[in-house]
């Protein structure tokens, strides 16, 4: 598995399995077949429900745990330093586990310094190998950067061949920041990656399929990508991309397809703000 070095020196996959909407009674299933699979870096969050599903997938595994890579979010009603504390101590336990690899805050919405507080002390103590943010825009994610005194390690956004988050680079980039990708294949209204004739296209040189080369565009820019599938053969067509490289040309040629850039959910819109923070703050 090909890993990128985030700016602390932790070493992460650069392709792994999410499991957003994956139900909490198919979980436990899912995580076991994606590690049966090859992947190591799995993806949750407290917001999904399903923590307990990942903790119990790894620990039957036979892995050890320094084989893995384990992700999880503060959600916005644990968000102060004082709930986010009490969570993040919640999630290990369900995650089964002393350490989690990478913490990230889910929205930018609540006192979220406050939950970066508890979350580098958390890094500072060793439950935490890494600390980032998710859903955090441009503005906001600079803001926010410019601030706390230990800078985000990763910046989880959607991205994909159709949304590529081009004008965020630079300033992820200032501050030693990596892009995780979440609907790295569609989704939340992005459809067509799948099929798409382009990518197909250039799959057809390599003999992959337009998902596979889709997936290898973003890993190979350096993008971690969380594919989710619940079927076993997806998720090896998923994580069958490194045996081939894409041409500057192929590259280019992907990077035509921008439609959306930064996003097909507005973060910033008052009316989605409101809706999260009134039933979930």
């Amino acid at each position: 598995m090909q890993e990128i070095t985030l700016s602390n020196g932790v070493k992460m996959p650069l392709l792994g399995y999410g499991v957003f909407q994956v139900s909490p009674a198919e979980c436990e299933r899912c995580v076991s077949d994606a590690l049966s699979v090859g992947y190591r870096l799995i993806d949750t969050a407290q917001a999904y429900a399903n923590e307990e599903g990942v903790g119990n997938a790894w620990r039957k595994s036979g892995l050890k745990r320094e084989e893995l890579f384990l992700v999880t979010k503060v959600w916005i009603a644990n968000n102060g330093e004082e709930k986010a504390a009490k969570s993040i101590d919640e999630s290990l336990r369900k995650l089964q586990t002393d350490y989690i690899d990478l913490l990230l805050i889910h929205q930018a919405y609540g006192d979220v310094f406050g939950t970066w507080r508890a979350m580098e002390k958390a890094y500072h103590d060793g439950k935490v190998r890494a600390i980032g943010v998710s859903n955090f825009q441009s503005g906001c994610f600079f803001d926010f950067a410019h601030y706390v005194d230990v800078k985000p390690m990763v910046n989880q956004l959607q991205c994909n061949t159709l949304i590529q988050q081009t004008a965020i680079e630079p300033i992820l980039a200032e501050f030693g920041t990596r892009m995780m990708a979440w609907g790295p294949l569609g989704g939340q209204g992005v459809e067509g990656i799948v099929k798409s004739e382009e990518l197909a296209a250039i799959g057809a040189k390599y003999g992959k399929s337009a998902a596979q080369v889709a997936l290898r565009w973003l890993t190979q820019r350096g993008v971690v990508a969380i594919p989710k599938s619940s079927h076993k053969e997806r998720m090896a067509q998923n994580f069958d991309i490194f045996d081939f490289t894409l041409t500057a040309d192929d590259m280019a040629a992907v990077a035509k397809l921008n439609q959306h850039d930064t996003g097909t959910i507005d973060f910033g819109d008052p009316q989605f703000v409101k809706y999260l923070i009134e039933n979930y703050g």
